[in-house]
């Protein structure tokens, strides 16, 4: 890796120890409410669209949309929380938590308050687009800090009712799409727009909020700024300290050592994600794309299955929503706990078998036209009450599993992949066989998702990986901390030739500075250089492979001439100046000597006559 990959620090630091030993405070209530927020917003989004349908097709709505439109206004949207999560994932790791979960916001806000002014269809979709691009780099930059902040002892329970908190937005939506739809209290061409603007205001009050929630200090400290985070800690601390009236115990374990650096290349997280942890990037595909199907097989066609096949009137679909999302809300609640005890994989895997089997169970009392239309709502309750914990945690999983350096990433990339294939392959899937009229055709849809989410709990009974109430660090060892461990085992040999090395480049440098420039790689004032732009190090190191090169060359074949030597090193194939430059270096090093103008022998052969 080149110098400008990293700084040349290692340092030693115990903040992750004391964040994790610091009781519950109203800081970290501050970190739920400023950051967690987020997802009620999302459930708010993507719950009035489906509902405000009705009226945004209708005559006099003031933007001219069908529902072909609506469809696609809702893959536009998804479309944009997928490339949004990845665009903004990676851009979390390199810039930090806290730019980008208030750019993120902002983007939201925007976008949200234009499409309450939407005046035409390509207008609605792009502020759709963009809406959904805010939403999902929210996913990648708050799931990482909330996990960073949030003591291990809580970790599981709180990211599981924030990430649950979804389903309060969906039933707010359910429930103001009621009101909304009704024309004796909002004309047709001012409901829909003061819901999008309802968004906007949550959005303000939430980022008014997460202006006072300090970047990552895990981040802080292995992107070369410890003076930063221990600033940071030292003041949750206090803060803490004065909250409770009791002083601190000293955090438990050794401290880490961390080898700093200031960017980490996209490769290398790359490499990490599936080379270093191929088996845990099966697990985190295992459970979003299961939680997806189970979701998109029931929900998005529960309105279409309620009307259609137990003749609810349309403007009653939104109560038994709210009652449906309100279900889906407690599971997290409730059964969160048990996930810092019981354990991650009994309680991951129990959820997702749990609901697939009671899902097999509604579709089979489906297709028998056995339920009312409230005894379908309380079966999908029970059902939903377990599956919405799992799909909870599959964010809590990947947000745990990977090093801090490539989590925001790692969160965008599977919540990418299973949203793009829950909301684009699901739909099609399930909507076509709701639409057939025949009970049993939506219980296949049901058996579906049941299926695709068992499978995702059988993968979680063999990958799983013990989490609860595990430091970060455990779980998933940081690459800096690797980095400081390969430092620290260097071997006398590796010492002794990386000595070797610094001590080549300090004479080559020294012999620049008292000698002519002209021959010098880099930027000068004679000639173009291929080097120019390129770190001094990385400068360095392609001399050392040129001039070596020369030098093996040269003691193979003995006396030579350099044109001679150029053609059988594929000199040409160098750039501009580099065997010139390396061949010069290669004389004033003694690697090789000059014979006459043009000819060169190895060191020790002949007489030099000057260059």
């Amino acid at each position: 890796m080149s110098a400008g990959d990293r700084t040349t620090g290692t340092i030693e630091t115990r903040i992750p120890g004391r964040l994790d030993r610091l009781p519950w405070s109203r800081f970290h209530w501050r970190v739920v409410i400023g950051l967690g927020t987020v997802w009620i917003l999302d459930g708010l989004e993507v719950t009035i669209i489906g509902f405000l349908a009705p009226t945004l097709v209708a005559k006099g709505s003031g933007i001219d949309l069908t529902n072909a439109d609506i469809a696609l206004a809702a893959s536009i949207y998804i479309a944009g929380a997928c490339l949004g999560a990845l665009f903004f994932g990676q851009l979390t790791d390199r810039f930090g938590r806290k730019k980008l979960f208030l750019l993120t916001l902002l983007v939201y806000l925007g976008a949200t308050v234009a499409t309450a002014f939407a005046f035409a269809p390509w207008f609605f979709f792009v502020a759709r687009f963009l809406t959904g691009a805010g939403i999902g780099g929210e996913y990648a930059a708050i799931n990482s800090a909330i996990d960073e902040l949030i003591p291990a002892r809580a970790r599981g329970r709180v990211d599981l009712i924030i990430n649950g908190s979804y389903w309060l937005g969906a039933a707010g939506g359910a429930l103001l799409s009621l009101i909304l739809l009704d024309q004796s209290i909002f004309a047709a061409d001012v409901g829909w727009r003061v819901a999008f603007g309802m968004g906007a205001v949550l959005g303000l009050a939430i980022l008014f909020v997460r202006r006072h929630v300090p970047e990552s200090p895990r981040w802080l400290f292995i992107h070369g700024r410890e003076e930063d985070a221990e600033r940071i800690v030292d003041g949750i601390e206090r803060e803490v300290e004065e909250e409770t009236g009791e002083d601190l115990e000293d955090p438990e374990g050794d401290p880490i050592e961390v080898r700093q650096r200031k960017r980490i290349p996209f490769r290398e997280i790359a490499r990490t994600a599936f080379r270093v942890y191929p088996k845990r990037s099966v697990l985190g595909l295992s459970l979003f794309i299961g939680q997806a199907f189970l979701y998109n097989a029931v929900t998005f066609t529960l309105g279409l299955t309620l009307t259609t096949y137990l003749g609810v009137a349309s403007n009653k679909v939104g109560i038994f929503y709210a009652v449906f999302a309100l279900g889906n809300f407690l599971g997290p609640l409730l059964l969160g706990r048990l996930f810092d005890t019981v354990g991650r994989r009994p309680m991951i895997a129990g959820c997702y078998l749990t609901s697939a089997v009671l899902l097999v169970v509604v579709a089979v009392l489906f297709s028998n036209e056995a339920f009312s239309d409230w005894g379908l709502i309380a079966a999908l309750g029970v059902t939903f009450f377990f599956a919405s914990a799992g799909a909870s945690s599959a964010y809590l999983t990947v947000s745990e599993i990977f090093p801090m350096e490539v989590r925001a990433l790692a969160i965008a990339f599977y919540y990418a992949i299973g949203t793009a294939i829950g909301g684009i392959i699901g739909p099609q899937v399930f909507e076509r066989l709701a639409s057939t009229n025949d009970p049993g055709q939506v219980a296949i849809g049901y058996m579906i998702g049941a299926v695709v989410m068992a499978i995702g709990g059988i993968v979680e009974i063999f990958l799983g990986v013990k989490a609860e109430q595990q430091q970060l660090e455990d779980i998933a060892k940081p690459l800096t901390v690797e980095d400081a461990e390969g430092a620290e085992e260097e071997s006398e040999e590796q010492r002794s030739e990386r000595e070797r090395i610094e001590e080549r480049h300090r004479s080559r440098e020294q012999r620049h500075r008292q000698g002519r420039r002209r021959y010098r790689p880099g930027p000068g004032s004679v000639s173009y250089s291929p080097f120019a732009g390129f770190p001094t190090q990385q400068r360095q190191e392609w001399l050392d492979v040129e001039v070596d090169r020369i030098a093996r060359e040269v003691g193979k074949e003995g006396e030579i001439d350099t044109r001679t030597l150029a053609a059988s090193l594929g000199a040409s194939r160098w750039g501009p100046g580099r065997y010139r430059a390396a061949l010069r270096e290669a004389v004033e090093e003694g690697a090789i000597v000059r014979i006459g103008r043009n000819r060169v022998a190895p060191a020790g052969r002949g007489d030099t006559a000057g260059s």
